[in-house]
């Protein structure tokens, strides 16, 4: 595989640690705005010939989508065989239907945006919920690899009696499969509608926690408010100290410190975004995957 790897702005230690994994080149990206808010996008590291691989973490989608658009084509005009994105966090995907009327479903949206320039994307436990898989939307094939292998190891390393708890039931799909395989129980908190404005959250069965300690297991987390929800139910029920494990650390300003402050003791995430919480590598999955998909030998350009 003769590929190169170029980093979309605040993304090259992701490139770096990527390009190392594959054994491909890092490229040089020049990234320039002009005083009326233009950007000038310029590959300076020759792609003819060789897959170009663009690396973008997926934090602020709206700054960065024309740039990546710009970089595409400008791959395209160079000669690069083949163009694909590495995106760990995918956007987009919760807007997955219109709630309202004259809403852009962005999710599909997006998809056709990414499809017009590239020819493969690569992407991390995509949040799908409506939305079954992501042939679904692109019109180019999507590697959808999942963290969950890692996150499970993970825990089996650091987290003695482990129980498995998912915030809700959309969680299932990340917490079920943790718990089979690191032979544990789990469960997924439930809500029950107490009125017509009032929702009761609780776990249905708080004797799961006996004598175990308990990791909350998600795909985003944000705001953090319904993960701190979660922890302060867990340690009202006479939790041990809870862990919080998440794939996709968006964490808002102050996101954090809630979480703390609600009883989570340990904050872990993926690299998908880099974060101070990062403490479970995706990269090594990312090239496995990726230079199967390329077909197979290390780069040496």
């Amino acid at each position: 595989m003769s590929a190169i790897c170029f980093a979309l702005p605040d993304d090259r230690p992701l490139a770096e640690k990527l390009s190392i994994s594959l054994g491909a080149r890092l490229g040089e990206l020049d990234f320039h705005v002009f005083p009326d808010g233009e950007t000038r996008i310029r590959l300076d590291t020759d792609c003819s010939g060789k897959s170009a691989i663009l690396v973008y973490g997926g934090r602020d989608p709206n700054r960065t989508a024309l740039p990546l658009y710009f970089a595409a084509n400008a791959a395209r005009a160079s000669g690069a065989s083949n163009i694909g994105l590495v995106v760990p966090y995918l956007p987009y995907m919760r807007q997955d239907t219109q709630f309202r009327e004259g809403e852009a479903v962005s999710a599909v949206a997006y998809a056709r945006f990414l499809s017009s320039s590239l020819d493969w994307v690569a992407t991390i436990d995509p949040h799908l919920h409506r939305i079954r898989s992501l042939d679904a939307i692109f019109a180019i094939p999507a590697l959808c690899l999942s963290s969950i292998p890692a996150i499970t190891e993970w825990i089996a390393a650091n987290v003695d009696n482990p129980v498995i708890i998912g915030p809700d039931e959309e969680s299932s799909q990340w917490a079920e499969p943790v718990a089979q395989g690191l032979g544990t129980r789990w469960a997924v908190l439930s809500k029950i509608r107490t009125g017509d404005r009032e929702v009761a959250v609780s776990l249905p069965d708080p004797e799961i926690l006996r004598g175990r300690s308990p990791v909350i297991v998600d795909d985003i987390a944000s705001s953090g408010r319904t993960l701190a929800e979660v922890a302060r139910i867990l340690r009202g029920l006479g939790a041990q100290p809870v862990t919080c494990v998440v794939v996709h650390a968006l964490l808002a300003d102050g996101a954090e410190a809630a979480l703390r402050e609600a009883g989570v003791t340990r904050l872990v995430s993926t690299n998908t975004l880099a974060h101070a919480t990062n403490g479970i590598d995706i990269v090594p999955l990312l090239a496995r995957r990726i230079r199967e998909m390329l077909g197979g030998t290390r780069s040496t350009a």
